[in-house]
């Protein structure tokens, strides 16, 4: 504000100011920070059309024109060279330095953001006009016979009740309001003309505790803790099945899947079934196959795979993870119990046709060949060859069921 309407009359003064702009948001990109356009403008002030042998006008809030050693000042300021020594420099010592040509330093990238934040404003905030205005035709000993009373009206400007500072008056924009609608037929309760008799109709449900829907999120919260009971599995799920709407309203997020997995993944699986429709699916996925390996998991992963369709990544991220858990494990004992879950997993997919074996097969080779001292990795190693080769006895090969394959080897 002070910049703009000339209250800086000495050039250390507005080198000062320019400087403490550029402070305010130092490290930022220029284009980025609140003041981008000011050093753009005080670069390549806009061109001014005035009318032969008159004085140029002026237009509101106009910045200074600066002195070449300003300006190169100002060049060396934003760039991307070192600023230290220059930021040493008292303001005297700018000034007094003979400045070389302004070079022409490329700022294309700067004014290509400022372009573009200022395309995402409104109109209104486009054609505001600024509350300070400079006088016109001013000389230049408007201002300094009385400095006293320049200090007072800047600080009346900038600390003022109602400073002005950051303002602008913006052009009322006045619409017609819109015309009432024709209304032919739906109030037509109100004067009814039919002779037929009008009956009340009463909401019967209305203030009924809903006791379906506390139980439900009972057995909710202690579904993530603990088993339920089959008694309780049947009662939870058939409130689900009788009201599908339901699965919203009982406090399961995608933070608390692992836990209901964990402990019942009967109820997780009809859960995410019910939930498919969700916005939130993809959320819920994605923490399933992020979840650690477990027989609850792989459970329940493989029960989606057969009765929905699956994005393929979500699966394969899966196996990749199951991979690699198997991988890292150091207990022997249960890296062996793993291992025979997952090869027995990938032939169930692999037979059921569920996945394309083709896009993972150099990691699932790789992790048939690591543990081939384990039956089922080298079963799974020998469908993988029979697979490549293209070999038919393998479309007459036997498909057991994905439940039963987990339930044998658990």
């Amino acid at each position: 504000m002070l910049l703009q309407n000339d209250f800086l009359l000495e050039t250390d003064q507005r080198l000062a100011a320019i400087t403490i702009l550029y402070e305010l948001f130092k490290g930022e990109q220029l284009g980025n920070t609140p003041f981008g356009n000011v050093f753009m403008q005080l670069l390549h002030p806009p061109e001014q059309h005035s009318i032969v042998g008159a004085p140029k006008l002026e237009y509101p809030g106009q910045l200074p024109k600066l002195t070449q050693a300003e300006r190169h000042f100002i060049t060396q300021l934003i760039s991307d060279t070192s600023k230290d020594a220059l930021l040493k420099k008292t303001a005297l010592q700018v000034v007094s330095l003979e400045a070389p040509p302004i070079a022409n330093a490329d700022f294309s990238s700067v004014k290509l953001t400022i372009a573009e934040k200022q395309s995402e404003l409104p109109d209104t905030a486009k054609t505001g006009v600024p509350v300070i205005l400079s006088l016109p035709n001013k000389t230049a000993n408007n201002y300094t016979e009385d400095s006293e009373t320049l200090a007072d009206v800047v600080k009346q400007l900038a600390t003022g009740e109602n400073a002005p500072i950051n303002k602008v008056y913006k052009p009322e924009f006045v619409t017609l309001a819109p015309p009432l609608h024709n209304c032919q037929d739906e109030p037509i309760w109100l004067n009814p003309t039919t002779p037929k008799e009008h009956l009340i109709a009463y909401d019967a449900t209305m203030c009924v505790p809903d006791t379906a829907g506390y139980e439900a999120r009972q057995l909710m919260n202690k579904a993530y803790k603990t088993a339920l009971a089959i008694p309780q599995q049947q009662q939870l799920l058939g409130e689900l099945e009788k009201e599908p709407k339901l699965v919203y309203h009982i406090g399961l997020t995608p933070s608390k899947l692992p836990e209901l997995v964990e402990n019942n993944p009967l109820i997780a699986i009809e859960v995410l079934l019910k939930l498919m429709q969700s916005k939130q699916i993809t959320e819920y996925f994605s923490v399933l196959v992020n979840m650690e390996m477990s027989l609850h998991s792989m459970e329940v992963v493989n029960r989606l795979t057969t009765t929905v369709d699956l994005p393929t990544e979500f699966v394969h991220l899966y196996i990749s993870n199951c991979i690699s858990t198997c991988e890292t494990i150091k207990d022997r004992y249960m890296q062996n119990r793993l291992v025979r879950l997952v090869c027995v997993f990938l032939q169930s997919l692999i037979r059921n046709k569920i996945i394309n074996v083709q896009e993972l097969f150099i990691e699932v080779q790789a992790f048939c060949i690591e543990f081939s001292r384990i039956r089922e990795a080298a079963a799974l190693f020998r469908l993988l060859k029979q697979l490549e080769s293209g070999d038919p006895a393998l479309l007459s090969s036997p498909t057991t069921g994905n439940k039963n394959i987990i339930d044998k080897n658990s």
